[in-house]
């Protein structure tokens, strides 16, 4: 399999006021960004409030995001959870599996598994499915970190385990795995905040929320890191660095929601637990980009 490199963006899930999925939006926003030089999509994320979806609106939502890309870019979908059986039984459940590049799985949340509880986990899913697997450490939200050793073992013993998306925000973490991984095994950054350095060091790109608000920006930004042009890579960085804070001020998807909507794409609502973002919120955003655009 051809490895992934560059920008994929954490597609959002578009609400209507009413609290339904805007099909509208979600398509304004695949067709954004795919006219803006991403090189791959991840659908049903984090980012994408996929605790808050049904059944069917994951497949409403994965039918249009293909009928917006229309096979142009790849296709990444996100399936995890902390009940081992039923990841299995959702990724066997998808009829054209070969429609997506891989299935981005996240480690067992909540429960709090061992180092070899997790590697268990995904060894399971593997075992027990035709997918090619990329792990997705983000102990903020998991409560527990797939820490560099455990991340190795599984690149070494499974090769349908093809990446890890990096999210500790640790970056010696990602370092450890970068030193020391299977060549075909791919390190992808999954903190807007440290994208540059991961790559720098060998890593292949990144899972970027901002990427979708500033497409064109992150992918040359992306671009010219892994051509080692790393002035004008970090010049791109630091026009940006106010917005990638403000958009996680609040919390994500709530600022990038928020972005969105004052860019056009789609509106600014999002699903209980979460909340819509503030007025003060909006303000600082149009003035960090009235900045950008003036520079």
């Amino acid at each position: 399999m051809k490895k992934l490199y560059g920008t994929g963006v954490a597609l959002v899930t578009p609400f209507k006021k009413d609290g339904t999925i805007d099909f509208n939006g979600l398509e304004n926003l695949v067709k954004y960004v795919v006219d803006n030089n991403v090189d791959y999509l991840v659908a049903l994320g984090t980012t994408a409030e996929t605790a808050t979806l049904k059944k069917e609106e994951k497949s409403d939502i994965i039918k249009c995001i293909q009928n917006a890309n229309y096979k142009k870019i790849p296709l990444i979908l996100g399936i995890g959870g902390n009940n081992t059986k039923d990841v299995i039984k959702r990724i066997n459940s998808i009829k054209n599996l070969s429609d997506f590049y891989a299935i981005l799985s996240v480690s067992p949340y909540y429960n709090r598994p061992s180092q070899e509880g997790i590697y268990q986990h995904f060894k399971s899913i593997v075992n027990c499915t035709d997918a090619d697997i990329i792990l997705y450490n983000v102990p903020k939200r998991t409560g527990s970190n797939i820490i560099p050793d455990t991340a190795l073992r599984l690149a070494f013993d499974f090769k349908n385990i093809i990446g890890i998306k990096e999210a500790s925000g640790n970056i010696l973490q990602s370092y450890k795995i970068l030193e020391h991984k299977p060549e075909n095994f791919s390190v992808i950054s999954g903190d807007d905040f440290i994208t540059l350095p991961v790559v720098l060091g060998g890593g292949e790109g990144v899972i970027s929320v901002i990427a979708q608000g500033m497409p064109d920006q992150i992918s040359n930004m992306i671009s010219l890191a892994r051509n080692n042009d790393v002035k004008k890579a970090f010049l791109i960085f630091y026009k940006i660095i106010k917005i990638i804070d403000l958009i996680y001020e609040e919390g994500n998807p709530t600022g990038i929601k928020t972005f969105l909507n004052i860019i056009g794409i789609c509106d600014p609502y999002v699903r209980l637990p979460l909340l819509m973002g503030t007025s003060s919120l909006r303000k600082k955003i149009l003035h960090s980009l009235k900045k950008i655009n003036n520079s």
